[in-house]
């Protein structure tokens, strides 16, 4: 499974960061940043919570 940002989308909210701060950063200009966005699947879970509470919907899951 993979988790993307749209860069276009993402405002800098932080909420993602807040549910998985190992793998999304808020950096200084607002734009969000995944560390190792190939996740495991027991991270599934977490990472649907964080793209179902993005308020942009700029987060996206595959595979």
């Amino acid at each position: 499974m993979r988790v993307d940002v749209d860069l276009a989308k993402c405002t800098g909210h932080g909420i993602c960061e807040s549910i998985a701060e190992k793998v999304f950063e808020v950096q200084d200009n607002g734009t969000v940043v995944i560390h190792e966005p190939e996740r495991p699947e027991s991270d599934r879970s977490r990472m649907q919570q964080a793209v179902t509470q993005c308020p942009a919907a700029a987060l996206f899951l595959s595979g």
